[in-house]
C-alpha cells in the first residue's frame, strides 16, 4: 500500500484482521489490527505516553491492536509518531476493505474530570482531519503534545477517514486521553457491520 507519505506493507490475517508494517532509516513500525476485537493490547512504542492513549483508543473501541515500534528517539520522538499513526491508519484502511457494509459514520462526547472531548468521524475514503484541542503545555510525559494533533491527522490520512476532534480542559493528560477514547467509540461505531446495509453507505453507489 502506497501512502501519501511512503510505503506500508500490509497482510490480511483472516476477516477483518491486519498486519501492516513500515521499514525506513529512521523507524520500524508493526502493527496488528484486528476490527472485532476485545479490547486487548500490546503496545510498545517506546513513548509511554503514546503507548497510552492507543491503549485507551482500543480499549475503548473495542478493536485488538497491537503494535511495536522502534525509532530514532535520540533525534526526537517526531518519526516514530508520525509512522505509527500512519501504519495504524493503513492497518484500518486494509481491515476494512472495500468499506461495504458497514455504518461509515461515527461519533462520541467523552469526558474525564474537568476535560471533554468529541470526536467525528467517516470512513468514507475521503481523508480529512480538522484538530483542535487546547493543549496548555509543551509535554505529557515524553511526548511532545505538538505531536497528537499530527498524529491525528496522519492517521485520518492514510485511513481514509475523515476527522473532526475538539475538546476543553486544564488538564493536558485529561484532554488527550478524553479524545483518543473519543475517537476510539467513534471508531468502535463507524466501522461496525450495518445489519441493513447490503453495499457502500453512499447515494453515488462508490466511496472516496
Amino acid at each position: 500500500m502506497t501512502t501519501p507519505m511512503g510505503t506500508v506493507e500490509v497482510r490480511s490475517d483472516g476477516d477483518r484482521h491486519v498486519t501492516a508494517s513500515r521499514h525506513t532509516r529512521e523507524t520500524d513500525v508493526t502493527v496488528t489490527l484486528r476490527l472485532d476485537g476485545d479490547g486487548s493490547t500490546t503496545i510498545v512504542t517506546g513513548i509511554g505516553f503514546l503507548d497510552h492513549l492507543l491503549g485507551s483508543l482500543a480499549h475503548h473501541g473495542l478493536f485488538d491492536l497491537q503494535i511495536r515500534a522502534t525509532g530514532d528517539l535520540h533525534v526526537d520522538q517526531h518519526h516514530t509518531v508520525e509512522d505509527v499513526a500512519l501504519v495504524l491508519g493503513s492497518a484500518f484502511a486494509a481491515a476494512l476493505g472495500d468499506r461495504a457494509g458497514v455504518r461509515r459514520f461515527g461519533d462520541a462526547a467523552v469526558p474525564m474530570d474537568e476535560s471533554l472531548a468529541t470526536a467525528v468521524i467517516d470512513v468514507g475514503g475521503r481523508p480529512y482531519a480538522v484538530i483542535d484541542l487546547p493543549f496548555r503545555g509543551e509535554r505529557c510525559g515524553e511526548l511532545p503534545l505538538q505531536l497528537v494533533e499530527h498524529a491525528l491527522e496522519a492517521f485520518a490520512r492514510t485511513a481514509g477517514a475523515t476527522l473532526h476532534i475538539r475538546g476543553s480542559g486544564r488538564n493536558d493528560h485529561h484532554l488527550a486521553e478524553a479524545a483518543f477514547k473519543a475517537l476510539g467509540r467513534a471508531l468502535r461505531e463507524a466501522c461496525e457491520p450495518d445489519p441493513r446495509r447490503s453495499g457502500v453507505a453512499s447515494t453515488k453507489g462508490s466511496l472516496g
